[in-house]
């Protein structure tokens, strides 16, 4: 089990190209950094969600539902709930304990990455990622101001009621907030206090849910080809949310939520996902742990990484010298990261 930490994250004023948007303690949104120190790492505070006043907790529903007149009726009508919470035991309303971790790619330190994150405590938690596609580049374009709008969008629009905890939605209406030049993948993952984790992702940024030391858990990368995944663009021409992949998933209390950017997945497999969270009990050094990891072999030329035994698979092969030495093409994918680390707690 992990540890929470503390639940009172000071308020953050981030600044982007819309204006200066102000973020409760329950909510955080990473929209990277301009002129900026440079280390482009970022530890998260943590947040639980709180019961709103509008939905009481079940004693006090009991109680208040229970118009009693003597002590005989109080003590038979106070037996006969809870012999009826036992036949029907109620199941804790859950929520995410989160911590998160983004390193830059080495050449894009100085303006924080082309990532942008959203987490917020709305409901049962929110945890969202958006990669800039860093071609445009090419085109005269920062690459990070399509995410980092996106992502402001997506935390306005949480509550808005045509959304009505549809992830799905809540790309599409993002999205088409959205006036930025440039494009992203995306994933937003919103837990119901029920437990329902529901999910929409469009290309490779992912999440797994790890129960028990295990991956029960996986969303597939969506691509056209071979490291070129689907994307929501500002061209008229692109995917939509209607190209989302959507699932949904039934969690535990216990439950580990890994999400990030495929400059995580790309360079990190599964079993040392697993092995890194089990040596840690708390969620932001977890996912610090995580990022830092990936960023190693992202730059471990000799590192057979998930990104080059996919690129193998596909035909893609070494460098002349490297053959001719005999040697498979092998090494990590640098690129931003990012980390988000969730444990499923009850509220």
């Amino acid at each position: 089990m992990f540890s929470c930490g503390s639940a009172n994250g000071e308020a953050l004023w981030l600044k982007f190209q819309l204006g200066t948007t102000h973020l409760s303690s329950a909510e955080l949104l990473w929209l990277g950094s301009e002129g900026g120190s440079g280390s482009g790492k970022m530890k998260v505070p943590i947040f639980r969600a709180s019961v709103p006043k509008s939905h009481p907790l079940l004693i006090h529903s009991l109680s208040s539902a229970l118009p009693l007149t003597d002590e005989a009726s109080k003590k038979k009508r106070l037996l006969s709930c809870c012999a009826s919470s036992e036949l029907n035991p109620v199941r804790p309303e859950l929520t995410f304990c989160v911590g998160t971790h983004l390193i830059p790619h080495p050449n894009k330190v100085e303006k924080g990455g082309e990532d942008a994150f959203f987490v917020s405590s709305y409901n049962g938690g929110i945890i969202a990622v958006a990669d800039g596609v860093s071609g445009w580049a090419e085109q005269d374009v920062d690459p990070s101001l399509f995410p980092k709008e996106l992502m402001a969008n997506v935390s306005c629009l949480v509550g808005d009621v045509e959304v009505n905890n549809n992830p799905q939605i809540l790309i599409g209406k993002a999205h088409a907030a959205t006036s930025s030049t440039g494009s992203a993948t995306v994933i937003v993952a919103m837990l119901e206090r029920n437990g329902i984790l529901k999910i929409a992702n469009v290309g490779d940024c992912g999440l797994k849910v790890i129960r028990e030391g295990k991956i029960n858990f996986s969303t597939s990368p969506q691509e056209h080809y071979f490291d070129c995944p689907y994307q929501l663009s500002s061209e008229a021409v692109s995917q939509t949310y209607l190209d989302a992949m959507v699932s949904s998933i039934e969690l535990m209390e216990g439950d580990t939520i890994v999400t990030g950017s495929d400059g995580l997945f790309d360079n990190v497999f599964d079993h040392e996902i697993v092995s890194t969270l089990a040596g840690y009990r708390d969620v932001a050094e977890a996912a610090k742990a995580l990022a830092n990891l990936a960023s190693n072999h992202s730059l471990d030329s000799n590192f057979d990484s998930p990104y080059s035994m996919e690129a193998r698979s596909r035909g893609f092969e070494a460098p002349l010298w490297k053959k001719i030495l005999g040697m498979k093409l092998t090494g990590g994918k640098p690129d931003d990261i990012t980390v988000i680390v969730g444990q499923v707690v009850s509220l």
